[in-house]
Order: structure tokens, then sequence, then C-alpha cells
């Protein structure tokens, strides 16, 4: 099972730099054949940290997640790379974000233990106006993105009545959303900046599904191995079927992140 996690962190971390590669490959080609034609347009890469918080769903706690009506997650580190492309009065920005979130505690009161984890790594790419102040050093600036979402992650049963005590893989799955930001860029040095940006992303407007990893059997355990962010289609409150419904997927992004002008 160790071997199995370390293979699954492994996989997201080539996606990870991979992913940004290639939006940093995109990203300088769209800039270069812009600045053929435009000589205001501007390039900046960059990376940083931030925390991940989670909203609606996403949150909850460890009794909520057992029982189907929450995924029970605490806020987690974030780390990213982004690229901003600079146009006379916006930019066209791009993201890719690894956020690790976790809980542990009881499946039912007093009862069982629970520990969740759940890593999720983000394409973004959007819009940001920005709204220029004369004579700072500061540039505020609103935002919206289109996200594509991976999960995976895995629980931990001990102790809990209805599920055997083990270590379980949740089946990585992809999800479409929105997000909307808010943030501030301040100039540090003539080709050195900080960005300083809140936002709110909605992760599952598009592609919640039932998922059955092993239809073949009807058992309790089913329902933890995938997202299963829709109703489960046989819900009949018992202890094999007991989503009864969707489940929306948001989260509140502090970031913030060091940009360099090229």
């Amino acid at each position: 099972m160790k071997h199995l996690n370390l293979t699954v962190t492994s996989s997201i971390m080539r996606l990870l730099i991979r992913s940004l590669q290639f939006s940093v490959v995109i990203i300088a080609l769209t800039a270069l054949m812009s600045l053929q034609t435009n000589a205001q347009v501007t390039l900046k890469l960059g990376g940083g940290i931030g925390v991940m918080s989670p909203a609606s769903d996403l949150s909850g706690s460890t009794i909520e997640y057992y029982n189907g009506s929450k995924y029970g997650l605490s806020s987690g580190l974030n780390i990213h790379g982004k690229a901003k492309i600079g146009f006379a009065g916006f930019n066209l920005a791009g993201e890719i974000d690894y956020s690790s979130l976790s809980n542990t505690g009881n499946s039912e009161p007093g009862l069982g233990r629970v520990d969740i984890s759940q890593k999720i790594v983000s394409l973004k790419i959007g819009p940001e106006f920005r709204l220029s102040l004369p004579l700072v050093p500061v540039t505020p600036y609103l935002g919206l993105n289109v996200a594509m979402n991976s999960f995976s992650g895995e629980t931990t049963f001990q102790g809990v009545s209805k599920v055997p005590s083990a270590t379980y893989s949740v089946q990585s799955a992809t999800r479409f959303g929105v997000g909307f930001c808010a943030g501030t860029e301040v100039s540090v040095g003539p080709l050195l900046s900080l960005d300083f940006n809140l936002s709110y992303n909605l992760m599952n407007l598009s592609g919640k599904e039932w998922n059955d990893v092993y239809p073949g059997k009807d058992q309790r355990i089913d329902s933890y191995l995938s997202l299963n962010d829709e109703r489960d289609p046989q819900y009949s409150g018992n202890d094999e079927h007991f989503i009864s419904k969707a489940r929306s997927i948001s989260s509140i992004l502090f970031t913030v992140s060091v940009l360099f002008g090229l």
C-alpha cells in the first residue's frame, strides 16, 4: 500500500511539472507572437504558495464524510506556478495549482477513526482586469477563470463498524469549474513584483458523476472509492447506499506569488 501511495504521489507531481511546462510554452509562444504586432505586451512568470480552505460540501467533519453528506476536509497547503500576458488594461493569466487537504476524526460520535486526504491539481486560464493607480507601485485587479480540476487521494478507516479497517485509494476524477478573484500586484523592482490573490472557486460545475468501482459487489466502502459527487442512483438510505444528493465542491484560495518580468 505504501508503494501504491508513492506511485500516486509521483504521478501527480509528474502531471504538475508537465502541465506547468506546457502552460509556460503556450503562453510564451502567444506572447512572442503578440510582441511582433504590439510593443505594449508584457510577459510575467513565477510561482508561490498559499492556503486553500474548503467551502460548501468540500468542508465539514469526518462524521459528515462518513455519512455521505460532505467531504469533511480542512484547510491545506497550496503551491502553484503562474504566467501573465499583459495587454492594455488587462492580463491573460494562466495558472497551475497543487493543493493538499486532509482531516482526522471519528466516524460516529466517540467511535472509529477516519483519516482523509485529498490532492487537487487545477489548470486555470482567464482574464484579469487591471485597475491602474497613478504614482504608486500597486496595481489592483479583478479576474475570472475557467478551470480543469483533478482529484485524487486516500482514506484510512480504523475501528469503524461498517467498513473494514484499511487504507483505501480514491480513484482519480476530473471536473470542470470557474473561479472569481481579486488581487494586487506590488512592484518591488523593474522586473520583479509580488502578487497577492484571493479567489473563490466552483470546482465541479460540470462533470459530476456516480462511479461504482466494484459494481459486482454491494458494500458501503464502494461509496468512498471515487469522488462520487452525484447522487447514488441506488440510494435507499441503508448502509450500502446512503449518499442522497449531489455534492458541490468549492474552495477559497489565498496565494502569494513572486513574478518575474521577461
